[in-house]
C-alpha cells in the first residue's frame, strides 16, 4: 500500500447496515467536524433494505459511496474503503455515532505530535450521556476474558486484576496508553496500516477491533485513549446486544482471536472457557427473555383464576352446587382461552390500544360460549358464569394497569401510553418545527417548553426543573441546526442525574433520535406513517396472508382456470403461505424516480396493490398512495384490494 504524502489529512470510513436515520445524523456531525481539516468520507453500505443508499446520494453527494449487493461484514466492508483511501490517518467510525465539531482536528493534532501513536480511541458516551467503559480496554487474555465473561469485572470495576478488560482503574478523563480500541471509533495511522495490513476478514462482525489493535502494538506502535474529545455512541443500533445470536457471534470472535494470537495450549484452554461461556450466556439470555415474556401471562392467569374461584364461592353462598369438572377443567380452560385471545389482540404489546383488552375478552368469551353450546347437557353449567368471568377479566386488567401506573407514574388512572413532558433547545423556528413533529408522532403529550440555544442551557434547565416541580420533564430535545455537538455533549454531562432522556432533531428531517440506555435499541420519533408496523397490524396482515393463501390453494383446482399463467399463480400462493411475499403491499415506483419517494416502513413485497392494473406513472401519486397505506393501515384495506384485484394474482 502506497504511503506517500497526501493532502488528505483524514479518511473517515463508515460501514452502514439498515440504520438510515442514525447514518444521516452521523454524516451531519462528520460534515461539521470536517470543516477544520482536509477530510474525505466513505460510506460502505452492506446491502441495507432501508433507503440508506438513496439518502446518501441525495443529501451527501460529496461522500464516496460504496453500495454492496450483499452483506460483506464489518472487516471486508472497511477494507474496501481503506484500499482506495488517501488520508494520512484513517478513522473507522460507526454510523450510530455523533462526533464533536473539533473531534477530527484534535485527534489529528495529537497523533501528529505523537509519532509512535499507531491507533487512537476517544471518550464515548451513550445516548444518555453516560460514559461507555469500552472506550478503553485491555488485552483479553484468558484470565481477563474469564473475569469479564463471568461478571467479576462488573463486580470489581476498579480492580487492576478483575477490571482489566475495561481498564476501570484508569481515569476516563486522562490520556492513557491502552491495548484495545473500540471499533465504533478507531483511528489508525497510514504508517501502521502499511506495516500491519488491513483488517482480518476472518472476523465477520465483532473481534476485528481487538485483533487490529493488538496487531498495531505488536508492530511497535502504541494505542492511546484520548478523552480530550467526546463522541455519542448509540450503542446497540445495528444489533441486539441481549440477543442469543449476539452472544454466539461475539464470543466465537474471541475464540478466533485466541487461536490466532495465543499459544496452542493457551488457545485451547481459552477456547474451552469461551465455549462454556457461550452456552452459559446463551442460557441466561434465553431465560431472561422467557421470564420477561412469561411473567405478565402467569400474573394475569393467576388473577383470572382467582376471580373465577371467588365467583364460585359467591355461587356456593347461594347454595348453588359446582360440579367437580368446573374446577378441574372448565375454569383453567376459560382462563387459557382469554389469555391466548389477549395475546392475539395485542394486549401484551409495548403500547397496546385501550380497546384491545375489550376486543380480546369479547372474542374469547364468544369462543367459549360457542364451544359451550356444543357440549352435552351434563357438561354445561352456566352461561352467566362465563359472562361474569369475561367481565372480571376486563375489570381486573384495568385495575391492575391503574395500580401499576400509581406506583410507576404516581397517577391512579389507566393509560397505555405515558404522558411525556418535553424541553426543546433551539431557535424559535426550529423549536416550532420540532413541536409539530412531536405532535405528529407521539400520542400523549403534556407540556412543551423551549430554551434559546444562546442561553447557558444546563443552568437554565436545572433552574426551571427546581422551580416547577409539579411537572416531571422526561425528554430534552436538541435542535442540531442551532446547537453544536460539543454543546450537546457538554449539556448531557452537566445534566447527569436529572432523569432526563436526550434526543437530537436533525435539520430538514422528519425524525428525532435518542437512546435511553446502552442495553436497548435507540428510540426515535419519525413521521407517523408506521401504523402498519404496529404488532397487532402485522399479526393481522400475516393471518390475512395465511388465510388467503390457504383458501386459494384449497380452491386451486377451480381458481386456476381464471388465470393465464397458472404456474405462476400457484407459485405465488405458496410464496405467500411461506411468508416470502405478502398478498398486498406497496405500489412500485418507476425506476427513473426511485429514490425520490418518501421513506416508508419496510414491508415484504406484495403481489397486489391499490394501483395494480393501472398505468399510473406519476411518482408523486404513487408515493402518496403508499404513504396513505402505511399511515392508515387496516386489514379492510387488504380485503378491498384483494376483492378488486384478485384476477392479477398470477403476475
Amino acid at each position: 500500500m502506497d504511503s506517500v504524502k497526501n493532502p488528505i489529512d483524514l479518511s473517515v470510513v463508515i460501514v452502514n447496515y439498515n440504520v438510515e436515520y442514525f447514518l444521516e445524523q452521523c454524516l451531519n456531525s462528520v460534515h461539521k467536524a470536517s470543516l477544520k481539516c482536509n477530510t474525505e468520507v466513505f460510506v460502505v453500505d452492506n446491502n441495507s433494505s432501508d433507503h440508506s443508499v438513496e439518502m446518501v446520494k441525495d443529501k451527501f453527494p460529496d461522500v464516496h459511496l460504496i453500495a454492496n449487493k450483499d452483506n460483506k461484514g464489518f472487516s471486508m466492508a472497511n477494507n474496501q474503503a481503506i484500499k482506495i483511501s488517501k488520508g494520512k490517518y484513517i478513522l473507522l467510525l460507526n454510523p450510530d455515532t455523533v462526533v464533536e465539531e473539533n473531534t477530527f482536528e484534535k485527534i489529528i493534532q495529537f497523533m501528529t505530535k505523537t509519532p509512535l501513536c499507531g491507533g487512537l480511541g476517544v471518550r464515548m458516551v451513550d445516548g444518555n450521556g453516560d460514559f461507555l467503559p469500552e472506550s478503553k480496554r485491555g488485552l483479553p487474555t484468558p484470565a481477563v476474558a474469564f473475569y469479564k465473561i463471568f461478571g467479576l469485572s462488573s463486580l470489581f470495576p476498579k480492580s487492576k486484576r478483575f477490571g482489566a478488560y475495561h481498564l476501570g482503574y484508569l481515569s476516563e478523563h486522562e490520556i492513557h496508553e491502552i491495548d484495545i480500541m473500540s471499533g465504533a471509533f478507531l483511528c489508525v495511522s497510514r504508517k501502521a496500516i502499511d506495516k500491519i495490513g488491513l483488517l482480518d476478514e476472518t472476523f465477520f462482525m465483532y473481534g476485528e477491533d481487538i485483533d487490529f489493535s493488538y496487531r498495531i502494538t505488536k508492530a511497535g506502535f502504541k494505542n492511546y485513549y484520548f478523552p480530550k474529545t467526546t463522541i455519542i455512541h448509540y450503542k446497540g443500533e445495528s444489533t441486539k446486544k441481549s440477543s442469543v445470536n449476539y452472544v454466539f457471534v461475539f464470543y466465537r470472535a474471541m475464540v478466533i482471536f485466541a487461536q490466532k494470537h495465543f499459544s496452542k495450549k493457551n488457545a485451547k484452554t481459552f477456547s474451552f472457557a469461551i465455549h462454556a461461556a457461550i452456552y452459559f450466556r446463551a442460557f441466561l439470555a434465553i431465560t431472561n427473555r422467557f421470564i420477561k415474556f412469561l411473567f405478565p401471562l402467569v400474573l394475569d392467569f393467576g388473577i383470572i383464576l382467582l376471580g373465577l374461584i371467588l365467583l364460585t364461592n359467591q355461587w356456593k353462598s347461594s347454595d348453588i352446587h359446582f360440579p367437580d369438572f368446573v374446577f378441574r377443567y372448565s375454569i383453567p380452560i376459560y382462563g387459557i382461552t382469554w389469555l391466548l385471545s389477549s395475546l392475539f389482540f395485542g394486549v401484551y404489546d409495548k403500547e397496546p390500544k385501550p380497546t384491545s383488552i375489550i376486543k380480546s375478552t369479547l372474542f374469547g368469551t364468544a369462543l367459549i360460549l360457542l364451544v359451550y353450546a356444543l357440549l352435552p347437557k351434563d357438561a354445561q353449567f352456566s352461561r352467566v358464569f362465563i359472562l361474569l368471568g369475561g367481565l372480571w377479566v376486563i375489570c381486573a386488567h384495568f385495575l391492575k394497569t391503574s395500580l401499576i401506573n400509581l406506583f410507576v407514574n404516581d397517577s391512579l388512572k389507566y393509560q397505555n401510553v405515558q404522558t411525556k413532558h418535553f424541553m426543546i433547545c433551539g431557535d424559535e423556528q426550529e423549536s416550532n418545527r420540532v413541536k409539530g413533529l412531536l405532535k405528529e408522532t407521539y400520542l400523549s403529550i403534556g407540556s412543551i417548553i423551549s430554551f434559546d440555544e444562546k442561553t447557558n442551557l444546563s443552568n437554565e434547565i436545572t433552574k426551571y426543573i427546581h422551580k416547577d416541580k409539579s411537572i416531571k420533564f422526561n425528554e430534552l430535545i436538541f435542535c442540531a441546526k442551532n446547537v453544536t455537538p460539543s454543546e450537546i455533549i457538554s449539556c448531557m454531562n452537566q445534566l447527569a442525574g436529572q432523569e432526563l432522556h436526550f434526543k437530537i432533531a436533525q435539520p430538514d428531517t422528519s425524525f428525532i433520535i435518542g437512546s435511553n440506555s446502552i442495553e436497548t435499541r435507540g428510540d426515535l420519533y419519525a413521521m407517523k406513517i408506521n401504523s402498519i408496523l404496529r404488532p397487532d397490524n402485522l399479526r393481522s396482515k400475516r393471518l390475512f396472508d395465511l388465510f388467503t393463501s390457504m383458501i386459494g390453494l384449497t380452491l386451486c383446482p377451480i381458481l386456476i382456470w381464471f388465470y393465464s399463467d397458472k404456474k405462476q399463480f400457484v407459485i405465488n400462493l405458496f410464496s405467500v403461505c411461506k411468508g416470502n411475499v405478502s398478498v398486498v403491499g406497496y405500489c412500485s415506483i418507476p425506476p427513473e424516480n426511485n429514490g425520490n419517494q418518501h421513506v416508508l416502513p419496510s414491508l415484504k413485497k406484495g403481489l397486489l396493490n391499490s394501483l395494480t392494473g393501472n398505468t399510473v406513472k406519476d411518482h408523486k401519486i404513487i408515493d402518496q398512495v403508499n404513504i396513505n397505506y402505511a399511515k392508515d393501515y387496516s386489514i379492510l384495506k387488504d380485503m378491498r384490494v384483494l376483492i378488486n384485484k384478485w384476477t392479477y394474482l398470477d403476475l
